[in-house]
């Protein structure tokens, strides 16, 4: 389990208080597919956006995640050169790499907080030297929801399950994938998504 770091106490309770101002990522749904909930997954187009990215490489997923998500959540709340809340934005993105093999994450795990609308044109500068402003380029993603931790092994267990439902197919990404958290690290049965990546 992921302990809390007690200067994150502050930062928590205002992202609580500001819980219902949560801005959803844009996107565009191209198609959707499936007659029941457990099986449906969705097409989407999201459009190039500046997105704020911290890379970790701890032993564990969920340490990685969790300190990222610190990092960005200081930088969100008050540690940006305008020194004020920017805002939440949904989902917080942790882009994966699976090895050669297929069979294990590789270590390192990128997550990416979208900005606001408003900082789109002109990002706030993070004081940590580890956050990095990145304009990322159009993303086309199929994309499925599961709901709980998201340890290495529920990870690798939704990319099979999503692989058996859709079959075979040479249009996605096949080491690189995404997943889609709407709710903060610590929330046990929170929402996610993996997303399936189209090639250009």
């Amino acid at each position: 389990r992921v302990l809390c770091l007690a200067d994150m106490a502050g930062p928590i309770a205002q992202m609580a208080r500001h819980r219902q101002a949560r801005e959803p990522v844009p996107y565009v749904s191209l198609s959707q597919h499936g007659k029941c909930e457990a099986a449906a997954y969705e097409e989407r187009q999201y459009p190039a956006g500046k997105w704020a990215c911290v890379t970790m490489g701890e032993p564990m997923y969920e340490q990685s995640i969790s300190m990222s998500f610190m990092k960005l959540m200081r930088y969100i709340c008050k540690e940006n050169s305008v020194g004020c809340h920017l805002g939440m934005t949904v989902p917080v993105l942790n882009e994966i790499h699976l090895t050669k093999e297929g069979t294990e994450l590789e270590r390192e795990v990128l997550t990416a907080y979208y900005l606001p609308g408003e900082f789109q044109q002109n990002p706030p500068v993070p004081r940590d030297p580890e956050i990095h402003i990145t304009e990322r380029a159009p993303l086309q993603v199929i994309t499925r929801v599961f709901y709980g931790m998201t340890t290495e092994e529920t990870i690798l267990r939704e990319i099979s399950l999503f692989w058996e439902l859709l079959g075979s197919t040479d249009t996605v990404l096949r080491e690189t994938y995404i997943v889609a958290s709407y709710e903060n690290p610590s929330v046990p049965q929170r929402r996610n998504e993996i997303w399936f990546i189209r090639r250009a």
